[in-house]
């Protein structure tokens, strides 16, 4: 199965390296195509990033249990891969651990770094009393020194090793809270028939709900738009029509009323017409006097 995406980055090597680690494999096994260089405006500043077209021709795989539609939306969100590196280098893992440590030592948060092959790649765990400063906010400060140790450990010859960070736990703890979010816009969604359209999302954590609503008949997913912006849509099989106001049973139309009749006089006029006592002819020049 060939696979066709876009990726976008601050420079052309930049949105290699993230179509590299979407797709699991070596830079050489992917064809790129130049579609936007970076543009910059006053001062250098970045207007638009650049933009590759990346196509890599996937070996067929052995049947699996899911459906065809559901394993084309994991798929397309770099579903897990058999990795084709059997032995990583020791070298590799030496250069991914004293490469964190220096970070961490610059940025004066002390830690133990443990460096281990999992899965078919290297998975490195921080154990920090300063595990907020190393994660961020929903892991974005992890994300990002997980994505400079992967260009420093790939960087040269050599197959392509995918670099997991994780410290205290996080990754599996954002992992549930992933799962449970899902399942419940997914319920959600079920019950009123409208599309749920989440945050931006890596593509580890857009697999995660792809696999998630997956489970919930009744509901699919699917990803929109590009990197670092894509994210999930949640929709109903059956979508709700548009249209029907739900405060009322004819579409939300008023009832036909007469229309009022204007009255045009002013309070002049209703003065003025008023009856007065010099108008009684039988009043007399002067009206009748008590005495």
């Amino acid at each position: 199965m060939k696979k066709n995406e876009i990726f976008s980055g601050r420079s052309i090597d930049e949105a290699k390296v993230k179509a590299v680690e979407s797709f699991g494999v070596s830079e050489e096994k992917i064809t790129f195509t130049v579609i936007e260089d970076v543009k910059t405006g006053l001062f250098g500043r970045i207007k638009s990033e650049a933009k590759v077209q990346a196509e890599y021709e996937q070996p067929e795989e052995v049947n699996q249990t899911v459906s065809a539609v559901q394993t084309e939306t994991i798929s397309n969100e770099n579903s897990e891969e058999v990795s084709e590196i059997k032995d990583i280098p020791a070298e590799k893992l030496e250069i991914c651990k004293s490469f964190i440590e220096k970070i961490l030592s610059n940025m004066e948060i002390e830690s133990d770094v443990n460096v281990q092959v999992k899965d078919g790649g290297i998975l490195a765990d921080i154990d920090s009393r300063g595990s907020g400063a190393v994660i961020g906010r929903r892991g974005e400060t992890l994300d990002a020194l997980q994505y400079l140790c992967s260009l420093v450990v790939n960087k040269g010859e050599g197959d392509y090793v995918r670099i997991t960070l994780d410290s205290c736990g996080y990754r599996d703890k954002r992992a549930e809270t992933l799962k449970n979010l899902a399942e419940k816009i997914g319920n959600k969604v079920l019950k009123s028939g409208r599309s749920v359209v989440l945050e931006p999302m890596n593509p580890y954590e857009r697999r995660i709900i792809h696999s998630t609503v997956v489970k919930i008949e009744g509901v699919n997913s699917k990803s929109i738009g590009e990197e670092p912006y894509r994210k999930v849509v949640i929709a109903s099989d059956n979508p709700r029509r548009n249209g029907r106001n739900r405060r009322s049973h004819d579409g939300g139309k008023r009832p036909y009323r007469e229309p009022r009749s204007l009255d045009l006089k002013t309070s002049f006029e209703k003065d003025y017409k008023k009856p007065k006592p010099e108008d009684d002819i039988n009043a007399g020049l002067y009206g009748k006097i008590e005495l």
